[in-house]
Order: C-alpha cells, then structure tokens, then sequence
C-alpha cells in the first residue's frame, strides 16, 4: 500500500474525483443522483485514508508534491502537497462530506441533481484549498468553494435564505479581492527581484519584505482569513447562513468552511508575513478578539430560542479558541488549534445534524417545542449528550484535548489571556447543557413530541462515526498530533528565524540613518 501512495497522483484524484461526481449527478436521473453522490464522496473518503498512515511523521515538508506549468507567462502552476497542517483538513473534509449527503437523503425532495452537484462541487473547492501550493490557484480554489455554498443557501434554504446567501456572499467575497490584490503584490515584489513572474509558494516564501510591507500585505490576507473563521466583528454573516442553510450546509459550513480561515492563517499569514504576525500589536488585536469572540458567542449564545442559532454562535466561540493557539506562537497551542479545528468539525457537525433530523421530525428548532424527548427518542438522546459533553470540552472527549492545549500554549505566552480564556470553557456549559435539558429531559407536555419515532437505520450509521471519533480522540490524540507536530515545529522555527532577519535589518537601517546625521 505504501508503494501505491508514493506516486503523486492521489491529491490531483481528490480534487478531481468530486467534480467529476458532480457532473455525473447533473446529467443522471434525478432520484439516482444522492446515490451517485454518496458513492462518490463514500469513495473519496477511503482514498483518502491511506494519506493518514503512510504519512511520514518525521517530514516537515510536503509530502505527494506535484507541480505542473499551468500559465507559465505568469509563473502559474499546478502546484499541490500535503503536510503536518493540511493532511488533517483534508481528511476532515473527506470524512464530514458524505454524513452530509447521507444526512440530506429525506430532507432534499426538489432539484436534487444540482443539490448534491453542488455539494460535490464544495468538496472540490474545499480539498483544492488545502493542497494548493500555488497562491494563484490557491485563490481559484478558494472562490469555487464560495459560488456553491451561495446556491446551497440561496435555492435550498430557509424563509431568509436570499437574505442569508447574498450577505454570506458579499462578506466573503470582499475580504477575498483584498487578499487576490495581496496576492498580485507579493508576485510582483518577487518579479522585481527574480526578474519574472511566480505565484508558487516556495518562491514567493523566499521574498524579503520589510516590517511596514509586510504589515499591509498581512492585513490584506488577515481580513479575508478573519472573515471566513469568522473572528469578531467579522462573525454577523454566521448565524444568518447557518439558521437559513440546509443541514447539509451548515455541517460542511461549520465542519470544514470556517477552518479554512485559521488555515489560511497558518499556511500563509504566518509563514509569509513573520514579522508583521509577531508584532505585538497585531498578536495583541488577534488575541483580544479572539477573546471576545469567546465570550461574546457565549452569552448570546446561551439566550438563543433557536437551537440552530445556538449551535452557530458556538461556532463563534469555538475558533476563538483555535485564534488565540495560533497567534500564541508555541507547540502545544498551534497543535491544539489544528486539532481543535478537527473537533469542532466533528462535534458540531454531529450537532448540527441532530438538530436537523429533529427539524425533519417536527419542522421546528424552537427549543421551547419540546422537552422530555428522551422517553421517546433514547438512542438520540444518548448521541446528543456525547456530542454536547464533547462541544463543551468534557474530559475524555475530543473537545478537552484541543482546548486544554490550546489554553497550555497560550499560557505559556498570553497568561492573562489563557484565563480569561478559560472562563469560556464554564459559559460553554452554560448555554450548552440547558438547551441539552430543556429539549431532552424536561417534562413530555406536548402531544406532538409523544409520537416523535427515534432515529432509524441510516440516521445511526451517520451519527455511529461522528461518536466513535469524539471518544477515540478523545482518549487517544497521539496519531493525530504526531502528524501535525513536525510541521508546527518547523513553523515556528521559521517564524522565529526570518522575525530575526527583519529586525536585524531594520536596527541595521535605524543606525546608518544615525551615521548619516
């Protein structure tokens, strides 16, 4: 098996396999196209999977790197690889897509052809952005993934969803132009020192910026990359998406669209822009909002009549906490931010997806509608308290490994921050455990909720996976954090070592200026 994944063919079939899958479903019949969907993403799914362990956990580079002359006028390629940062959003990505076409089996009766196309055209985009070693075609992936999202909520949405689609698309789309002018920038500082064109990102990683260029050109990529974690204030297009989304939509939007924000940060704000992502104004500005995404989320979140609305400011609140592990610059906290990015994707789209099988059953997500469902829905409710045991961060679920972490590598450089941070892990509980009460366990009053049936055969095949791995990773992180440690270590290393050259270089320019005088 080892051999078979030594070619580099595998990520070019991840990205290709989908947008294939999506065309056969434009052109079958309209009751075969979820079938040819979830073979499709079934199918990707276990493609991807050998990446996880023939992955070489000792290299810090890219690993199954291919790059192919595309433009080559413009030194655009075809460029992908995978690494200690990507390989666990790409499996992600590959894990979450097919629960949430299996999730829309009963829930999307009208144009179900484009339906599952445009998931599919999703999973496109969105592998696309994680392997994508070409800033230019970086860029391409990351507005496919935007155009199908936009349809998904815009045509198979809620009452609002014009609404909704149309002020996700405009948030988005311009942080996006800021980053494509960043972009065309950085490729033309290196074509005035190389002499030509590249978008590719070990020659535009080689560019020397100084601390004011680079400061401009972070914050062109930062708003794009803030936008779509969502950091505060950048966050109001959120809920609104998430409420009016189909519940396939907002698993993929919480489970693996927001994470592409973070990855943004670590792949290229980071790495690109050291001196400018160390400065402690710009740590000092990331780190208070993340804070204040922390909080904020949580005390709007914990007066919520909508369970859906609820669960989309946890969101919120949620990559906050991967923000300030980031921008804390250590091992332990960029590893529990990756890792946390993997948890929330599992355990809020498993969230996600319960409301909506709730949502099918009743056609509503007030949680005010129901109470007792327990006693009439018990495998349900088993799967709902794990999974919002595992949102708040219970020991011994995948969320205390990533927020403890998290909190570990913060302390270490933000104490202050660390604490006040902690304190959202108790108002997770807050908003969390009361709406798991009043919709579970609450006296069975209304006539509607007494012959609610529990989930059926394919329900439990979607939730059995989401389970297992909020347990498993839970009590077992190590091969998960083995594949990303490599990698963060080399980054921080690199982030150390070009801040270095920048501030030799600006104390060097400070004292001829002094001479001169």
């Amino acid at each position: 098996m080892m051999a078979l994944y030594d070619g580099h063919w595998i990520l070019t079939a991840l990205v290709v396999l989908p947008l294939l899958g999506g065309v056969a479903c434009l052109l079958a019949p309209e009751a075969r196209a979820k079938m040819i969907a979830l073979g499709t993403t079934l199918f990707l799914f276990a493609l991807s999977l050998p990446l996880f362990w023939t992955f070489d956990t000792a290299d810090p580079g890219f690993q199954n790197q291919v790059s192919i002359p595309w433009v080559e006028a413009w030194g655009i390629s075809y460029s992908v690889g995978v690494d200690g940062i990507s390989i666990l959003m790409i499996l992600l990505t590959t894990f979450i897509v097919p629960l949430s076409v299996a999730g829309s089996f009963s829930h999307i009766t009208r144009r179900e052809r484009a339906f599952y196309a445009m998931l599919l055209f999703l999973t496109t985009g969105m592998i696309g952005v994680f392997v994508a070693l070409d800033l230019f075609l970086f860029y391409v992936f990351w507005e496919i993934a935007l155009i199908p999202m936009y349809f998904l909520i815009g045509i198979w949405g809620g009452e609002r969803r014009i609404y909704s689609a149309v002020k996700f698309f405009l948030y988005t789309a311009a942080g996006s132009l800021l980053m494509l002018v960043a972009i065309v920038t950085l490729a033309w500082l290196f074509r005035s020192g190389a002499g030509g064109w590249s978008f590719a990102y070990e020659d535009l990683l080689s560019v020397d910026l100084a601390r004011r260029t680079q400061l401009w050109l972070f914050a062109g990529f930062a708003l794009a990359f803030a936008i779509k974690v969502p950091l505060f204030p950048f966050h109001t297009w959120l809920p609104d998406a998430h409420v009016e989304a189909p519940t396939a939509g907002s698993v993929i939007l919480a489970g693996v669209l927001l994470k592409m924000g973070v990855y943004g940060f670590l792949r290229f704000g980071l790495p690109f822009f050291p001196a400018a992502a160390t400065d402690p104004a710009v740590v000092n500005t990331m780190m208070a909002l993340g804070v204040i995404g922390i909080l904020y989320a949580a005390w709007v979140a914990a007066v919520q009549p909508d369970a859906k609305k609820l669960i989309a400011y946890t969101s919120v609140a949620h990559l906050g906490f991967v923000v300030i592990g980031v921008f804390g610059l250590t091992t332990q906290g960029i590893e529990g931010g990756i890792l946390q990015m993997v948890n929330h994707g599992i355990s809020t789209g498993a969230l996600f997806l319960l409301i909506g099988m709730l949502y099918e059953r009743r056609h509503t997500r007030l949680i005010a509608d129901f109470g007792g469902i327990a006693k009439v829905m018990p495998i349900f409710a088993f799967a709902l308290v794990v999974v919002a045991l595992s949102s708040v961060g219970l020991p011994g679920t995948n969320g205390f490994v990533g927020e403890f972490l998290i909190l570990l590598g913060t302390f270490r450089t933000h104490p202050w921050i660390a604490a006040v941070a902690t304190t959202g892990v108790i108002f997770a509980a807050c908003y969390m455990l009361p709406m798991v009460q009043r919709v579970l366990f609450n006296r069975l009053e209304r006539d509607e909720n007494r012959s609610l049936r529990d989930v059926n055969g394919r329900e439990r095949l979607i939730l059995a996976p989401l389970l297992v791995l909020i347990l498993l990773m839970g009590v077992w992180p190590g091969p998960f954090l083995n594949r990303t440690r490599a990698s963060v270590e080399a980054l921080i290393e690199h982030v150390e070592a070009r801040t270095a050259v920048v501030q030799v270089d600006a104390a060097g320019d400070a004292a001829g200026a002094g001479g001169g005088e």
